[in-house]
């Protein structure tokens, strides 16, 4: 097979067309190499996905933190939880903490 023929071949000339060539080493170009590549933007589109996902994440965290602070605004609910977390008392009043056996941590021989 000659050179002649190769040239009557179809794909040949479809393959060799100069618009084609060009118009391929454009699309690779853009897909892979270029600084804003189809690779670059699917990475940064999982990160906005993440950072939505944060996000939402951080809002409900925020509407918790309100609820507890309207519950806190109450003086009666403050002192219980001031009592429930950081042991505090009234003056003439004992605590005791009650340790169950299973939320001890001992070793077990």
């Amino acid at each position: 097979m000659g050179l002649k023929e190769l040239r009557r071949k179809k794909w040949f000339g479809v393959l060799t067309n100069m618009y084609l060539l060009v118009l391929t080493v454009f699309v690779i170009w853009m897909l892979f190499f270029d600084t804003n590549s189809l690779l670059i933007h699917l990475e940064l589109r999982k990160e906005i996905k993440k950072l939505e996902k944060q996000q939402e994440f951080l809002q409900e965290e925020i509407a918790n933190d309100k609820k507890i602070l309207e519950k806190l605004s109450d003086p009666e609910e403050l002192e219980k939880f001031a009592r429930e977390n950081y042991y505090l008392k009234k003056k003439n009043e004992e605590i005791y903490l009650i340790e169950y056996e299973d939320s001890l941590k001992t070793k077990k021989k």
